[in-house]
């Protein structure tokens, strides 16, 4: 049985922690920040971690 490849846009997107939860940036922070307020962009700023319902997905995605 081969190895599994893990998705190649997810391993730019998602890293580990120490702890093993996964890190994710905010979505909504590239471009047309005009129309935003700074306390939206501000917000936006700080990363998060993976929600529970989403982690199964991620992770099969990064082959883990």
């Amino acid at each position: 049985m081969p190895k599994m490849k893990s998705v190649s846009s997810a391993k730019k997107r998602f890293t580990l922690t120490a702890t093993g939860k996964i890190k994710r940036k905010h979505a909504f922070k590239s471009h047309i920040l005009t129309k935003k307020t700074t306390k939206q962009k501000r917000n936006l700023t700080h990363s998060t971690t993976v929600a529970p319902a989403n982690l199964k997905a991620v992770k099969s995605m990064l082959a883990m």
